[in-house]
């Protein structure tokens, strides 16, 4: 009646690692982060009443753009601060437990006269 064979398709696709084309490229992501601040937020005066808004469309476009690029059985999660630019110093952190042949992150920094925009984007593989 229906013998599976090796042409069926029916063979066991769980993998336990990303192939090297899927795996998250920090590099690419950077790019990618870099290009959408800088559309985004070249020309943006900083108003602390339209911030949390700006922060939430920002990383819902970023995460959209990072899914696009293909990164299949990631998860993605986006971070962004925004805040005004007064010659102060910030310091940012973050720690993650993940495997480390698998899930990575990439940061970019943007700044115009106004205001400083933090993002960093975190890939984890779904196992």
């Amino acid at each position: 009646m229906g013998e599976l064979g090796p042409d069926d398709g029916a063979g066991n696709t769980y993998s336990l690692r990303p192939g090297l084309q899927r795996r998250f490229k920090s590099s690419t992501v950077k790019e990618c982060i870099h290009a959408i601040l800088k559309e985004k937020l070249a020309n943006v005066q900083y108003i602390p009443e339209e911030m949390p808004q700006l922060t939430k469309s920002l990383s819902e476009t970023i995460k959209d753009r990072l899914k696009e690029e293909g990164f299949d059985r990631y998860k993605m999660v986006v971070q962004v601060v925004i805040g005004e630019q007064r010659g102060e110093g910030v310091n940012m952190a973050a720690r993650c437990f993940w495997d480390a042949d698998t899930d990575s992150y990439a940061h970019d920094v943007f700044m115009n006269d106004s205001l400083f925009c933090v993002v960093a984007a975190f890939g984890c593989f779904y196992y």
